[in-house]
């Protein structure tokens, strides 16, 4: 969560025009800190699919999650298309918008549906849709004729309508998001190991799912649209290898992130003095931390520039770029990054106490 807030920050406060994976542009820093939030995403999906199977051992049948996942899956939905979408545009606009809570909400909402099969299956059908879906990668929207929105809204990102007004913004199509949801939820079983063998499988996990990133990436026939190319040097080399599709998520993006996830759990899961507590703060109310850590970017990004200044014609609409003459560069980012976290901490010290001493049943949707 704490690296999630990088790249919000980067989106909304840089000063650089270009796409940090455009490797004819970027610079390694700019790349690899962009880079480094891709693990967020894909954890935090699969986290939700684990999260629903570990919800059964607290007393709930298979209706009741499959009820509670459902309602919590469609107010994420809701909440991206109101109070998120605000938040980002700092204006209004009518269309659908389709980026990671909806991403989540939705999966939640097919893990209604799943929760009902056996474990097995559900996991069979997660790791169908990750390992298969860029099968499809060729098929584009115009092919689809009048139902081409469809496939806008389930595999190929983009504007729907006119870009002026669109029908809908989809930056995180749900295909294999349900996939990732799924797993996770057929994962959960071993989180309720003991911790020695819980471990065990999350080491072994991991290295396989590494190690067949990296014999994919390097036969570089499937798994990713783009494939990797040698550059002007090794290091660049190094980042055309690592720079695999996050829109929608390939198998070979999926494949480096989850398993680099898996070893570090397994790595981190000892942890538990000292500066894991300062981190346990803000895992403990999670959509709270990301609700307010967007609105305090975007309105330290407005104050910022109006010190200093600058135009802010770029902090309204959906995103473009910064503006000529706005923004700062990397370390400024990264100051401002640091100032946010340390901001969101007694926030969510404050909210997380308040949880956990009261019931209101709202409480529970936040």
């Amino acid at each position: 969560m704490v690296i999630m807030a990088l790249d919000h920050v980067r989106d909304l406060v840089t000063n650089a025009s270009v796409n940090p994976v455009d490797l004819a542009r970027t610079t390694p820093a700019i790349f690899f800190t962009r880079w480094i939030t891709h693990f967020c995403a894909p954890t935090f999906v699969f986290l939700t699919g684990m999260g629903a199977y570990l919800s059964l051992t607290r007393g709930r049948t298979h209706t009741d999650v499959a009820r509670l996942i459902l309602t919590r899956g469609l107010w994420l939905v809701v909440l991206e298309q109101t109070i998120m979408k605000f938040a980002l545009m700092f204006t209004w606009q009518p269309f659908y918008f389709g980026l990671i809570l909806s991403a989540i909400g939705w999966s939640m909402v097919a893990l209604a549906v799943l929760v009902r099969l056996p474990l097995k299956i559900v996991g069979a059908i997660g790791v169908t849709m990750i390992v298969l879906h860029n099968l499809s990668d060729s098929i584009r929207p115009a092919d689809l004729g009048s139902v081409g929105w469809l496939w806008n809204l389930v595999h190929v990102p983009g504007l729907v309508g006119n870009p002026a007004s669109p029908a809908m913004l989809i930056g995180y199509p749900l295909i294999p998001w349900i996939g990732v949801a799924a797993c996770g939820y057929a994962f959960g079983p071993v989180m309720l190991m003991d911790a020695a063998r819980r471990r065990q499988i999350l080491l072994r996990t991991g290295a396989v799912l590494v190690t067949a990133f990296l014999a994919i990436r390097t036969i570089n026939e499937y798994g990713d649209p783009a494939p990797w190319s040698r550059q002007h040097d090794a290091l660049f080399t190094v980042m055309s290898f690592l720079n695999c599709q996050k829109y929608p998520p390939s198998l070979l993006f999926l494949l480096m992130t989850l398993g680099a996830m898996m070893l570090l759990l397994s790595m981190l899961e000892r942890v538990r003095q000292g500066v894991a507590g300062f981190f346990v703060v803000f895992g403990r109310v999670p959509l709270f931390y990301y609700i307010v850590h967007f609105y305090l970017i975007h309105v330290g990004a407005l104050v910022l520039a109006y010190v200093l200044g600058q135009p802010t014609s770029s902090l309204f609409g959906l995103p473009a770029g910064p503006a000529p003459g706005y923004g700062q560069g990397l370390p400024g980012v990264y100051l401002f990054w640091i100032v946010i976290v340390l901001t969101m901490y007694p926030l969510c010290r404050w909210f997380a106490g308040l949880k956990a001493g009261r019931r209101d049943w709202w409480l529970s949707y936040i």
